[in-house]
């Protein structure tokens, strides 16, 4: 499949768009199923996460802490807003990252919409920043390789 395309509609959005050669069903699977996240939502190398936690419905709340070995930490909390199985999911995000220069973060509201053509699985995902500074320095942060990391994941999880 194509590498994720990041696209900024707005001056205080991101668009991620990915193709999956799978069935949505399948594709849903990998982002709503706590033990599919653990394998491919690893960060970088040289990071890890040693919590993942999910309490996948409307009102329940997800924590992922990633860590890397200098210290440095980032932790993405929220919850759920909205839920549609196999469509849609809307979810509230704050990122806290935390390492020598002291702590740091935004809020976000992330939207994925997952779509299958042909066995085919599109997934588009929006994230809604506070500002179009804040979304700069995300993008800064190569936050769409990053990305495209653990959806190469997800292809491998499919391909098993």
């Amino acid at each position: 499949m194509q590498p994720a395309a990041v696209n900024t509609p707005s001056d205080t959005q991101v668009q991620v768009v990915r193709h999956f050669n799978a069935p949505v069903d399948v594709v849903w699977n990998a982002f709503t199923d706590i033990d599919s996240m653990r394998r491919w939502m690893l960060g970088p190398p040289g990071w890890s996460m040693p919590v993942c936690e999910m309490d996948f419905r409307v009102g329940g709340e997800y924590k992922n802490v990633f860590s890397s070995a200098d210290g440095s930490e980032i932790a993405i909390v929220g919850d759920f807003r909205e839920i549609e199985t196999e469509r849609k999911i809307v979810q509230d995000e704050k990122h806290v990252i935390r390492n020598a220069h002291g702590e740091s973060g935004h809020e976000t509201v992330v939207t994925f919409i997952f779509e299958e053509s042909n066995r085919i699985t599109t997934v588009t995902t929006v994230i809604e920043y506070p500002s179009s500074s804040a979304r700069d320095e995300a993008l800064a942060t190569g936050m769409g390789d990053a990305m495209e990391m653990g959806y190469r994941r997800i292809d491998e999880l499919i391909a098993d």
